[in-house]
Order: C-alpha cells, then sequence, then structure tokens
C-alpha cells in the first residue's frame, strides 16, 4: 500500500487537548480530511474530539468546508479552534 504524509498542526485549545504542537501521520493516497480527524480522535482521545467538532480547518492554507473532501496533494492540515479575544 503507498500513501501521503500529511503534517497537523495544532492551534490553542487543540494544541492543548492533542499535548502535542504538529504530528505527522501517515494515510491511504485517498484519504480526506474526515480520514485525517478520525486518526487523531483515535490517538489523542476524547478531550481532542470535543474540541475537534467544534475547529475550522485549513488544507496547505485553504479553508476547508467539506470534510470528506479528499487530501489530493496537500501537505499541511492545519486545526484551528475558535479564538476569543483580540
Amino acid at each position: 500500500m503507498s500513501g501521503v504524509t500529511i503534517l497537523v498542526r495544532y492551534f490553542a485549545a487543540a494544541r492543548a487537548a492533542a499535548g502535542v504542537d504538529e504530528e505527522k501521520l501517515a494515510v491511504a493516497d485517498d484519504a480526506s480530511v474526515a480520514d485525517v480527524l478520525a486518526a487523531v480522535r483515535i490517538e489523542h482521545g476524547p478531550d481532542l474530539a470535543r474540541v475537534l467538532s467544534r475547529c475550522s480547518y485549513l488544507l496547505d492554507e485553504v479553508a476547508v468546508r467539506d470534510l470528506d473532501a479528499p487530501l489530493g496533494t496537500a501537505t499541511i492540515l492545519d486545526v484551528l479552534p475558535p479564538f476569543a479575544g483580540g
């Protein structure tokens, strides 16, 4: 099986829940954003799963609206929880 590697970068509350700033994941060639999120939920548990339900995502700096969208040639997935303050 071939595959691709995606760098997942966590910000703010997502970083705290994951316990890491970033991590690389090996995924199938046809993986979607949802597939990556399922893998990190398994890896990091319910605290991160709760945060992910409120997050928005960037795939190579482009906003993701459809989590079933394939990763394609993307190499970075940013996990962005809601931000407050200013």
